[in-house]
């Protein structure tokens, strides 16, 4: 099983300091990768460029840079400049749409026709990304430029995409896609016959499949469930995730958390796996003897 962690978001002023001793405890763990969100803590791009060129060969990857406010020439930059800095085929970049509230109501910009931005934007980063010039004009996008950066190696794309419409782009242009609030039922119906269609019908190799929930190796359920509702409960009020919780059934996030002992939580991971994800990236959100359990238990399933 190919499983790694979600780093905590941080922010303060130590924020690089134990953003490093996170990952540096990941690796010797054993897990295979380490993820960032990019909320509205440290950049996620230039956190994982100073850890991860001090914690070398485990994978990293974002989950996920947002793409409205960053021009896909800005960010083909950041992304090559990032891998630079921490080795050649370690970096992958997961990219998003956000959602309406956050781009319309934080940053300002429009919203519409969503899967057209990501096409465009795509046909502008996918060439950067792989050392190319570009020359592109869309209908809400241009990019006439070239970037003068050494070869950092290969960096696969995978979009945050739920939707039959992103799921289809996500096959035809992209590795895959990584996903979150997204269970067992939803990946082996929706999810992975979509993304699994386009790839093929593009000539692309398989897709890959990276699903992350909150997980938590516990005694005490009731009470990580009520703590896992309390934590997650905004994404139960985004449209997009939402639509993924009413395919599972779930009526919130805490339904979709995977809790319990070492053997409920082995079970669970392992259903994941069986419905046709290719990677679990855990997000463990208590602390102390239970993280413990939960890290243990996970690097356990290795292999």
């Amino acid at each position: 099983m190919r499983i790694g962690i979600l780093l905590s978001e941080r922010s303060g002023s130590d924020a690089l300091r134990a953003l490093t001793e996170d990952l540096h405890r990941t690796a010797d763990e054993g897990f295979v990768s380490a993820w960032m969100s990019h909320i509205f803590g440290v950049d996620a791009l230039t956190a994982l460029a100073v850890a991860g060129s001090r914690v070398p060969e485990i994978e990293l990857g974002t989950a996920v840079v947002p793409t409205y406010p960053r021009h896909p020439g800005a960010l083909a930059q950041q992304v090559r400049t990032t891998a630079l800095a921490v080795g050649p085929d370690r970096l992958t970049l997961g990219i998003g749409l956000s959602h309406r509230v956050v781009i319309e109501n934080m940053f300002g910009y429009g919203f519409e026709r969503p899967a057209r931005h990501m096409r465009e934007y795509l046909s502008i980063l996918g060439p950067l990304l792989q050392r190319q010039p570009v020359s592109y004009t869309g209908e809400t996008l241009t990019g006439n430029l070239e970037l003068g950066i050494p070869d950092e190696g290969r960096i696969p794309v995978l979009l945050a995409a739920l939707g039959t419409r992103m799921l289809e782009l996500a096959g035809r242009r992209a590795d895959g896609t990584v996903l979150w609030m997204t269970g067992p039922a939803t990946i082996r119906e929706h999810i992975a016959p979509a993304i699994t269609a386009a790839a093929t019908a593009a000539g692309r190799a398989p897709a890959r499949i990276v699903c992350a929930l909150p997980v938590l190796v516990t005694d005490d359920a009731d009470a990580a469930r009520e703590r896992a509702a309390r934590t997650f409960a905004t994404y139960g009020t985004l449209p997009s995730y939402r639509a993924m919780m009413d395919r599972e059934g779930a009526a919130g996030p805490a339904d979709l958390a995977i809790i319990g002992t070492e053997e409920q939580v082995a079970a669970r991971v392992r259903e994941v796996f069986d419905a046709g994800a290719t990677e679990f990236v855990a997000s463990v959100f208590a602390g102390g003897a239970e993280a413990q359990r939960t890290r243990a238990l996970l690097s356990g399933l290795l292999g």
